[in-house]
């Protein structure tokens, strides 16, 4: 069949790399295993960051990839929340799909569109074209339940979900904790909020929510969810995950440069803390000498991808304040004390391949959803300390729930201690006990994250069904 006759589908990610890694992951298996040709379009507000290049260099050549002409963020307010900025990003990127879609569709057989959680402003221009809209959900069921649920959250209760009297329970998911409900919810009064509640009641528009997570993983609350998208008026969901692996074209390029891969070649076998908060996640400066020293306490091995803490935490008469050197910012004469113990990498390292080593035995993460579904997949036990967006949920979900990590708790201040961190470092490596529960648990799904991607597994299934309809539509 040749690229002109194939079914073809556009995907319309949001802006940012952990948008697009899974996305592009979900191309790569329509391609090789659907025989789809697949168009990327690309909202663009500035140039692409060199992990985004490389994500898309690594792409095969039947898939396209089209950056719209840029649009103009800077009447923005400078602490408009970066859910607020991706969603009139792609609302202002409208007309640029307007016209490529006219393009696309002059030659191509279009059976769908596919967007993400923020991109279902580009509906109204999908329909024009007669293109049935398609969700992408890159997090977990329990937010995707919270968000079917929002509208009549909103209508029902007029105050913050912070001060909920009783923890949140919606069908199928675990209690959430007023306080643990994703970040961009705690005011109802931003924007963010406000784009959030449009687009969940914009939901219901899409033909149906294909959502990166696995039946074994939230058996519960996919249950509920699969069932409610049998019923007029809800989109049918279907559960395609885990989807992980695009992570791996950033690595590929990598030379090692630091050495972290050679260190951990030669570590004992479960022995390494991995330590990483993703491509965003920043510290304080005073959290990020508690992390190093409880790091350094607990006497376990550890790989840490260390970066700048923000900078207006600070202190003026910080003598290297202004410094670009991650490495500067830690105690007085620490690679020195924890040389041999530890090893330190400058702002980026290569996940994946960290993560899949034998060496590597526990994974202190921010909990974003793409890093959580990679922990699973090789199965690493995790230690949670969410920063921003849905990561508190996702905590809730794989300590209370799931059962797979632990959680460091913060003082009165929300500072999380030297103690308490040296403490579940030590409950999640030491052999044995806790440590070793949680290890057992998470390898049991890395089985079930293999088995239902396999032929007849139900990721892989769910995911035929929702081709199925496609290839009827085109």
């Amino acid at each position: 069949m040749g690229e002109e006759t194939k079914p073809h589908i556009v995907i319309f990610p949001t802006p940012g790399i952990g948008h697009l890694i899974p996305l592009t992951e979900l191309a790569n298996q329509l391609i090789h295993n659907h025989n789809f040709s697949i168009t990327l379009i690309l909202p663009s507000a500035r140039p692409p960051s060199t992990a985004m290049k490389s994500v898309l260099d690594a792409l095969p050549q039947t898939i396209d990839h089209i950056f719209l002409s840029p649009f103009n963020l800077d009447d923005q307010p400078k602490d408009a929340k970066g859910e607020t900025k991706m969603s009139i990003a792609m609302v202002r990127s409208l007309p640029y799909l307007h016209e490529e879609l006219k393009r696309i569709t002059s030659s191509k057989r279009v059976a769908a569109m596919v967007v993400d959680l923020f991109g279902t402003d580009a509906f109204d221009v999908a329909k024009e074209f007669g293109i049935p809209p398609y969700i992408f959900f890159p997090c977990n069921a329990n937010v995707l339940q919270l968000l079917f649920h929002l509208s009549s959250l909103h209508e029902s209760y007029s105050g913050e979900f912070k001060d909920l009297p009783q923890p949140l329970s919606l069908p199928g998911c675990v209690p959430i904790p007023g306080t643990e409900v994703l970040a961009p919810l705690q005011d109802k009064k931003n924007d963010a909020y406000k784009w959030f509640l449009h687009h969940a009641r914009r939901y219901s528009l899409a033909e149906g929510i294909l959502i990166n997570t696995f039946v074994d993983l939230e058996p519960g609350v996919l249950k509920v969810l699969m069932a409610a998208g049998q019923q007029p008026g809800r989109p049918p969901v279907y559960p395609v995950g885990p989807i992980t692996g695009r992570r791996s074209s950033i690595d590929k390029g990598f030379d090692d440069a630091s050495g972290c891969l050679q260190w951990l070649d030669d570590q004992p076998p479960v022995s390494v803390l991995f330590v990483s908060f993703g491509s965003c996640g920043v510290l304080s400066h005073e959290q990020m000498i508690e992390l190093a020293y409880g790091l350094e306490m607990s006497e376990q091995r550890f790989l840490w991808v260390v970066k700048c803490p923000r900078a207006e935490t600070v202190d003026a008469s910080f003598s290297k304040h202004s410094s670009t050197d991650p490495l500067d910012f830690l105690p007085d004469g620490y690679l020195t004390r924890t040389n041999g113990l530890g090893y330190l990498v400058p702002s980026w390292a290569p996940q994946m391949q960290i993560l899949n080593h034998e060496s590597t035995g526990g994974f202190l993460s921010h909990c974003g959803w793409n890093s959580t579904l990679e922990s699973t997949v090789c199965g690493l036990p995790m230690i949670t300390w969410p920063l921003y967006a849905e990561q508190r949920m996702n905590a809730v979900m794989l300590v209370e729930d799931i059962g797979v990590a632990v959680r460091p708790t913060p003082d009165g201040n929300g500072l999380i201690g030297r103690e308490e961190i040296s403490r579940v470092v030590r409950t999640l490596m030491i052999e044995g006990g806790e440590g070793q529960s949680l290890r057992n648990k998470m390898r049991e799904l890395k089985e079930s994250a293999a088995e239902v991607l396999s032929e007849n597994g139900s990721s892989n299934m769910s995911l035929h069904e929702v081709v199925n309809k496609w290839k009827l539509t085109a």
